[in-house]
């Protein structure tokens, strides 16, 4: 089975050096690429990626407009961010317009890929560098919030539970015997119902309430 990955950047040269990294990876498909805001969401709209890495900075529209438009459409749209910034402020706009990751450029290529299947899997990634920045951000906002657990089904929760503890998707499926297009109908579910754009919100806001797989 290929996962098919969406590259969009507008730098012509790194978009090209990206494509072909992913190209080592036989289970990796490129189907598409994208160097504006436009171009970008049209593919994305049509080919229905499994995966997109997006740049931070776009021509005719940034990164984030793409990523808030895809989101809008489905949350269940998973978009890792490709950048040069590692400005905290940078990456906490990323997770609340949705990302589902946020990767910096200058990256040893082996860990790029590394961190594209563990996407494709359903984790979150984010740089270690940035990881401690970014869940003090969102444990500060997760203190403030008025979302209700209940507004969740029963399964749902344990969906949740299992995101709060860093599971894949497949680990989810397997701890509760169900398949993993269940568990991503039960997170697609559970981000909107709670009101979050990613399953790093998610994550925090649960692990916060010390909601935790068994």
């Amino acid at each position: 089975m290929k996962h098919t990955i969406l590259v969009v950047d507008d730098h012509p040269l790194f978009r090209k050096g990206v494509i072909q990294l992913l190209g080592m990876e036989p289970s990796f498909e490129v189907v598409g690429e994208a160097g504006h805001f436009d171009e970008a969401v049209k593919i994305a709209r049509e080919k229905e990626p499994d995966l997109t890495l997006l740049d931070l900075n776009m021509k005719g529209g940034s990164g984030l407009e793409v990523l808030a438009a895809l989101k809008d459409e489905d949350p269940a749209r998973r978009v890792v961010m490709l950048t040069v910034s590692d400005a905290p402020e940078d990456l906490m706009a990323a997770i609340r317009a949705g990302a589902d990751g946020y990767l910096l450029k200058d990256m040893e290529p082996e860990e790029l890929l590394a961190r594209v299947r563990e996407s494709l899997e359903g984790r979150t990634v984010i740089g270690e560098a940035l990881t401690n920045a970014l869940a003090t951000a969102l444990r500060d906002e997760a203190r403030a919030d008025k979302r209700d657990l209940r507004e969740l089904t029963e399964r749902e929760q344990d969906v949740l539970r299992c995101v709060a503890s860093g599971m894949s998707n497949k680990m989810i499926a397997r701890a509760l015997n169900i398949t993993e297009g269940t568990v991503k109908v039960h997170v697609k579910h559970m981000l909107k119902k709670l009101g979050f754009r990613s399953r790093v919100e998610a994550a925090v806001w649960a692990a916060e309430r010390g909601l935790r797989a068994p």
